[in-house]
């Protein structure tokens, strides 16, 4: 995949490592989303939704550099992990590849941090060597949310997603790389985490702020812009559906009214606009 958009929020940098681009069904992932709610939005086409109606997604890496240090948020599927779900099944991308073609070195890494724990943003956590699931980042400190990692470590979904904490987080433990972190840590005087649960207990995304400019990184708390208009489309992915409907409208209109440059973890095209309300829901714009 190509080397997805850069942006820059006062005297921050981010940088999209694109793993997949992918075409799925609303069913899949939103199974509310009917064809007219879909027709009803005039601005998800051409980038969040392709011709035959499906939903395009984007899974990715976003590299922020701030105040000298080089942060990855969330580190897509990877390679070689063995996953139920056919899409992710020991994938062969050129992901590192594309990401030293960036300008990163995996060794010039200095934080990483996984919004949570799910398959799709942890699997380049390691990599396989000789068989052996060593760290992808070797200098890096690699932050899990406290509840986060409490959660997954006492609940058994390896049927849904695969072996995750086995091969794509334990081994960062065992390395000594892992801090277990509260959801308002702060990673730079720019960057913070930003508690926005739901999708899963302790999800976070990642607030930007500098020199006058904002960012959100949004994470899982939102998959598809549909939900902007319709915060209360429930993912069959979310751990808590309620909460993380409440947890959307509160941070929509946050975000909103702080006027962040909204970037969504699983957005396609450009892949970053604003907010504005729109009846009672929001309108995103490009």
């Amino acid at each position: 995949m190509p080397i997805g958009p850069t942006w820059t929020v006062g005297d921050v940098r981010v940088t999209s490592i694109i793993e997949l681009d992918q075409h799925w069904k609303f069913a899949w992932l939103l199974p509310d989303v009917t064809p007219e709610l879909v027709a009803s939005i005039d601005w998800l086409q051409p980038h969040f939704v392709d011709e035959k109606g499906k939903m395009v997604l984007r899974i990715q890496a976003l590299v922020v550099e701030s105040s000298g240090e080089t942060i990855v948020v969330d580190t897509c599927v990877g390679n070689d992990n063995e996953r139920p779900t056919p899409l992710f099944d020991k994938l062969q991308t050129t992901f590192l590849d594309d990401f030293e073609a960036a300008g990163f070195a995996r060794e010039s890494i200095d934080q990483v941090v996984c919004t949570h724990l799910h398959v799709d943003h942890v699997g380049w956590n390691t990599m396989s060597v000789d068989g052996t699931w060593v760290p992808t980042f070797p200098n890096a400190r690699h932050l899990f949310g406290r509840i986060e990692y409490d959660h997954w470590r006492q609940t058994d979904e390896t049927s849904t997603y695969g072996d995750v904490m086995a091969d794509s987080v334990q081994p960062i433990v065992d390395a000594g790389l892992a801090d277990l972190v509260e959801s308002t840590h702060q990673l730079t005087p720019e960057v913070r985490l930003e508690p926005t649960p739901g999708h899963t207990p302790g999800h976070q995304s990642i607030r930007i702020d500098s020199r006058g400019e904002g960012a959100v990184i949004t994470g899982d708390m939102i998959h598809h812009p549909i939900q902007f208009p319709r915060p209360d489309v429930p993912s069959s992915a979310d751990t808590d559906s309620a909460a993380a409907i409440a947890t959307r409208r509160q941070a929509f209109e946050r975000w909103a009214n702080d006027d962040l440059l909204v970037i969504g973890t699983h957005f396609a095209g450009p892949g970053a606009g604003r907010l504005s309300p729109d009846g009672d829901g929001w309108r995103y714009t490009v």
